[in-house]
């Protein structure tokens, strides 16, 4: 079904949640590819590269689950403006520690420990918060924008992290302008006026409260799936973390052309996001999720192979478009088939496979690449992800054969009754 490519565009409040996300998504794709990049001049090691993963995956493990009950118990609003206010701080210190000369890899990683921390609290607040902001047949165009914006930001981030490294050599600057983008975010997501409390009773901050979120998973057998599938297929998928290998070592086009490598999914995600933008419905959106994953997979084996700069950015953007199709489709699947009650917290379970897969899989790549060299790492991740699709294909036919039938409208009278179960 057509529809609108801007329909959502029409909620104020999502315009400023999605220029607030849109600025964030800015810095923080600046101050990753300075991270990255940083890590690697100080060390030249895959591992250490690896090891930034794992720093990012921590806090998701730790925290992500409060993250979720704190997003349905609390103000989703202030709970993104306390988060950015993290990100600034993070930021700041990156930027002072860097160009006073006395940063190491190991303040680098706990300040990166620092910001994930955060962004377990910012990422079942956002998610939860958009379906509240737009009408119900307008929530697939909302996260189809959200990621073309952020996509978007991402382009920009990393071409312009990957140009100031390289024609200022400092990464210290490029701290310092993602705190900015941090402070320019917190001011926007002041300014949304929609409230959760106006519509519905909010959950208690309690363990039962966690808890209540893995009781709705165990009736989803689709949710379920389409987790379980982002975190096989994106931990043996992670190319990402040996781009500067690839840029240096590989391709031979340094920073500059780092910069564009890591903007290359972007680009593919954006026209995805275009794509996916103009339609309400999908048929088979379970096995769209699939081929989806299998494309991400496909692309990102070639590209291990590709010594060719074009080829590889190619490859890479289509890695982008994959990963963008899928991520649309499982966020749409999993925030219309949960009550608003209970979206926090299954936003905060969906974190830990979708964070989780790719961060630890980030350290796989770089111990693999440290034995077997950086080419290696992603071909064998590349069929690693491949063999996921098909695995979970087979072992999980609820995905496979779902047809968004059970999608509706959130019905605030089932907050109540999942209270009570508690």
């Amino acid at each position: 079904m057509q529809a609108d490519r801007f329909a959502a565009l029409r909620s104020r409040d999502f315009r400023l949640l999605l220029a607030s996300q849109w600025t964030s998504q800015l810095g923080a794709q600046m101050q990753r590819i300075a991270i990255a990049w940083h890590v690697y001049m100080l060390s030249h090691d895959a591992v250490a590269l690896g090891l930034l993963g794992l720093f990012r995956v921590l806090p998701v493990f730790l925290f992500s689950l409060l993250g979720g009950v704190a997003a349905d118990a609390q103000d989703r609003r202030r709970i993104l403006a306390w988060t950015q206010a993290g990100m600034l701080l993070t930021a700041v210190l990156l930027a002072i520690l860097t160009l006073s000369g006395i940063v190491n890899i190991w303040l680098i990683y706990a300040l990166v420990f620092l910001r994930g921390v955060a962004s377990t609290f910012e990422g079942p607040s956002h998610q939860s918060l958009v379906p509240s902001l737009v009408t119900h047949q307008h929530v697939a165009n909302a996260f189809s924008l959200d990621a073309i914006s952020g996509e978007v930001a991402l382009i920009l981030g990393a071409s312009a992290g990957g140009v100031l490294i390289g024609g200022l050599g400092s990464v210290g600057a490029v701290y310092a302008l993602s705190a900015v983008a941090a402070l320019v975010a917190m001011f926007l997501v002041q300014l949304i006026r929609t409230t959760v409390r106006e519509r519905y009773e909010l959950s208690p901050f309690s363990l039962s409260a966690v808890l209540d979120g893995f009781r709705y998973l165990r009736t989803s057998p689709v949710i379920m799936g389409a987790m379980l599938m982002d975190f096989f297929a994106t931990f043996f998928g992670s190319a990402n973390v040996l781009l500067p290998f690839f840029a240096s070592d590989i391709l031979h086009v340094g920073a500059e052309g780092y910069g564009l490598l890591a903007a290359a999914p972007s680009v593919g995600s954006i026209l995805a996001g275009v794509a996916m933008s103009a339609r309400t419905q999908f048929r088979r959106p379970g096995a769209l999720v699939l081929w989806a994953v299998l494309v991400y997979g496909v692309a990102t084996t070639l590209f291990g192979l590709s010594t060719f700069f074009l080829l590889s950015l190619f490859l890479f953007a289509l890695t982008g478009a994959g990963d963008t199709v899928s991520m649309i489709l499982r966020q749409t699947i999993r925030q219309l088939a949960t009550p608003d009650a209970l979206r926090g917290r299954l936003t905060s379970i969906n974190m830990i496979f979708s964070s989780g897969g790719p961060q630890l899989g980030e350290l796989e790549a770089g111990i693999i690449a440290n034995l077997w060299g950086a080419p290696v790492a992603v071909v064998t991740g590349g069929l690693g992800c491949i063999l996921a699709v098909a695995l979970v294909a087979k072992l999980a036919p609820a995905l496979r054969n779902y047809d968004g039938s059970h999608l509706r409208p959130p019905d605030p009278t089932e907050n109540a009754i999942l209270l009570s179960r508690q």
